[in-house]
């Protein structure tokens, strides 16, 4: 203690504790890397406080827009699997490696991007070129609008999913178009309302995390 002149273990008794300065929080790598018209924003708390995040954008995004490439360590195992985030692949070196993001420090921006469930709310499409996975934009993406992402059709038969089509007024697609959701699909399981589609149920569960 520099006022009494003694060397304790612990706070001194006479003068008290001393008034700790903590370091400022410094965000991760992923975190780093948004650029500055995109945002990320909390849709969910889980138990543990754990966040599950979305990419919004701030302004209006062209159609034909790219992102990437993604970043993740090459893994021949997937460590970390999210549901609501698209597994990655790519090719390296003749083997198949996943893109693994175990954590925010090992990342881009692009781990935060969620699956779409639908053509409706795809806005991004994955695909490999040069060994690396790269986002493009299939739409145009308005303001306050979340970024979301599917498979190429390539892509898609080299991860063994199905493929997702945006289907336009201008384009005739070669495959017949994925069935879209029934009417009233999605029920709320806060006040049991139902929606046409999971992006309405989403922007609707907002209103009940605003009353909490």
């Amino acid at each position: 203690c520099e006022d009494c002149g003694k060397s304790l273990i612990g706070e001194c008794k006479l003068h008290g504790p001393l008034i700790r300065a903590e370091d400022r929080v410094i965000p991760s790598r992923a975190r780093l890397t948004l650029p500055h018209y995109l945002t990320l924003r909390v849709l969910e708390l889980r138990a543990g406080n754990q966040q599950i995040l979305g990419v919004f954008a701030k302004k209006v995004i062209q159609k034909r827009t790219q992102f990437g490439p993604y970043v993740g360590q090459l893994s021949t195992k997937l460590t970390c699997y999210d549901e609501s985030r698209l597994v990655l692949q790519v090719l390296k070196d003749g083997g198949k490696y996943f893109l693994d993001t175990p954590n925010e420090d090992c990342g881009n921006w692009m781990m935060f991007v969620r699956l779409a469930r639908n053509q409706e709310e795809q806005t991004l499409v994955a695909y490999q070129h040069c060994g690396e996975v790269y986002f493009t934009t299939v739409k145009p993406i308005e303001p306050h609008t979340e970024l979301k992402v599917w498979y190429a059709a390539d892509y898609a038969k080299f991860m063994e999913a199905s493929a997702v089509f945006i289907k336009e007024e201008s384009d005739v697609s070669p495959l017949p178009p994925v069935a879209k959701e029934p009417v009233d699909s999605w029920i709320c399981s806060s006040c049991g309302s139902t929606f046409a589609t999971f992006a309405l149920l989403e922007s609707h569960q907002c209103i009940h995390k605003d009353r909490v």
